[in-house]
């Protein structure tokens, strides 16, 4: 279970498929050349970080992984995140909320966590998913236009109106850069498609601003030179104040990796027919995440559009991934210096083409169309990401989530009085069915259908006073409840307390396992007492005739009803 997919695949691996792999590994970190340098500067962070990033995260995802094919590297998705710590906490602040959030997935994925991230409603991922692309185009729109503004502001609204007021120092030349570059990755799949167009977009505006001496500005203007070696390891100043502070967004950033990690590595499933070990890939994005801040480098999770380029380029095992690490530092160790030169402009485009696919404007709009309550889940994520906090909308949007379905299970558990005229004459079919039976007088037949949990247990409670007449034997139907929680169990006893008072004998009926256990365990069984649980409705039939001193039908006149452990069908 805890073993790489590295360690399992080696002894498969042939001299055809190292090739694919070398070749595969080569293209995908040209790829994330750019990508890593434009996910840093959005971050709010130098870009030789996002290099080192996907330099020493992509290399240890991919050789502790549990994805034969996954690549690793920061994401758009930590952008909104990222940015909010560093402008709060600094840079330190940052690598002591990334490493925290590496020994978190460290946890998750030793306490086995890697299955239950799909237990997260669908609506909330689209909701954050699209919030953070409106957000990163956003925070593109100053370089894309080339406005003066020495401090964009973080909130939304107030970031928007802040382009407003800068229009008029809109420069031409860097706006032309943008669209070029942008045209270059829109249009270039079609001329070729093993080259990636935004290499070529970089090479060529770069070129372009360089020989021609346009006024834009480059890495090199706003940050200066970029490193071209790995920095040694250094550890962050540690304080206990700053920890407390940093646990959500540390929760949040750990949360945000394991989910995408895992969403890439099912695609990346589906696309070799294949299967990851989901625990260990978190293991991995653990360990990736607390070894990248100690080179100065930024949160580290698997990228879904890497991990699919390597597959279309023929990756099949880790050494793809491990590849494009090494591809990538010697791209910085070679042509670092060169880099300084890339246009802001042109890195703004490229974001704004990854915004655009993360947007996933197709499957938003097919999620209108879904049920009220995951509407609501879906604009509710979405509009708190974008206005307010991506940690307070993902908390949200689960909370809201899990409400709307306790509310839809409360509504599937019905409890109800099948006592005389009360019948369920949908049931004739039914051989277990109260209306082929004889009710004594003085006698109340409850049934509860679905799951006894807090959620029904208003509707419990309610149906116990349909009847205004006390009687003097009160029989719970339980066959169709197949699970019941402590505020099941704490109405059950209130319910035989009120009993007492009225001297009103209380018998169950089809107990199934769990709720038999569960009674046990609470002393609900002592309570009502053995003899008056049964397993089928006939025996508690029975035994109400038998409380009541009335002859057993078809049944000798000294017959005892026994408990029947043995339930209803």
């Amino acid at each position: 279970m805890f073993k790489p997919k590295l360690f399992t695949v080696l002894p498969e691996l042939d001299k055809d498929q190292l090739g694919r792999d070398i070749i595969s590994g080569i293209l995908v970190g040209i790829v994330a050349l750019p990508l890593a340098i434009a996910f840093a500067i959005a971050s709010g962070v130098s870009p030789e970080k996002g290099l080192i990033s996907a330099i020493v995260g992509g290399f240890l995802i991919s050789f502790f992984g549990g994805s034969r094919v996954q690549i690793g590297g920061p994401t758009g998705a930590f952008i909104v995140i990222l940015y909010g710590i560093v402008e709060h906490y600094g840079i330190n602040g940052l690598m002591i909320a990334t490493m925290m959030a590496g020994i978190i997935l460290v946890i998750m994925g030793v306490a086995q966590f890697g299955s239950l991230i799909k237990f997260i409603p669908y609506p909330v991922i689209v909701g954050f998913t699209s919030g953070i692309a409106i957000i990163i185009f956003s925070s593109q729109v100053k370089d894309f236009l080339g406005l003066d503004l020495p401090k964009v502001p973080a909130d939304f609204i107030d970031k928007w109106s802040a382009y407003a007021h800068a229009i008029p120092s809109f420069r031409p030349q860097a706006f032309m850069t943008g669209m070029a570059a942008l045209l270059i990755i829109l249009f270039w799949p079609k001329v070729s498609k093993k080259i990636p167009g935004p290499l070529v977009a970089i090479l060529a505006t770069t070129a372009a601003v360089r020989f021609l001496n346009l006024e834009v500005d480059t890495i090199a203007s706003r940050f200066g030179n970029i490193p071209s070696a790995l920095p040694a390891p250094m550890f962050p100043a540690v304080d206990l104040a700053t920890i407390k502070n940093l646990i959500m967004p540390a929760t949040t950033i750990a949360m945000l990796g394991a989910i995408e990690a895992l969403l890439s590595a099912v695609v990346a499933d589906g696309m070799i027919g294949g299967r990851h070990k989901s625990n260990m890939e978190l293991i991995a994005q653990g360990i990736a995440n607390i070894a990248s801040p100690l080179f100065g480098g930024i949160p580290v999770t698997g990228a879904i559009a890497r991990t699919a380029t390597n597959v279309k380029n023929g990756g099949r095992t880790p050494v793809a991934g491990i590849v494009h690490a090494i591809t990538l530092l010697c791209i910085m160790m070679l042509f670092g210096p060169w880099a300084k030169l890339i246009p802001m402009p042109t890195l703004a485009a490229i974001l704004i083409v990854v915004s655009w696919n993360m947007s996933e404007h197709h499957v938003f709009r097919q999620l209108l169309k879904s049920p009220r309550s995951d509407v609501v889940v879906l604009l509710t994520t979405f509009g708190l990401t974008v206005l307010f906090d991506l940690t307070i909308a993902i908390e949200i949007g689960m909370l809201l989530s899990v409400i709307l379905f306790m509310q839809r299970m409360a509504g599937l558990t019905n409890v109800g009085v099948i006592t005389g005229e009360l019948k369920d004459e949908e049931e004739k079919d039914d051989p277990n069915a109260i209306v082929s039976r004889h009710i004594p007088e003085g006698v109340e037949v409850f049934e509860i259908s679905g799951p006894f949990f807090f959620g029904a247990a208003s509707k419990f409670k309610d149906a116990m006073h349909i009847v205004g007449k006390t009687p003097r034997i009160r029989i719970i139907r339980m066959r169709k409840v197949l699970s019941i929680d402590a505020t099941g169990l704490n109405m059950m006893r209130e319910m035989l307390e009120d009993c007492r008072k009225t001297s009103t004998t209380l018998i169950l009926s089809g107990v199934h396992v769990q709720p038999l256990f569960a009674m046990q365990q609470f002393g609900l069984e002592s309570e009502i007492g053995e003899e008056n649980i049964f397993g089928n409705i006939d025996d508690a039939l029975d035994r109400s005739r038998q409380l009541l001193g009335l002859p057993l039908e078809g049944r000798p006149a000294n017959f005892v009803p026994t408990v029947n452990r043995e339930r209803e069908k």
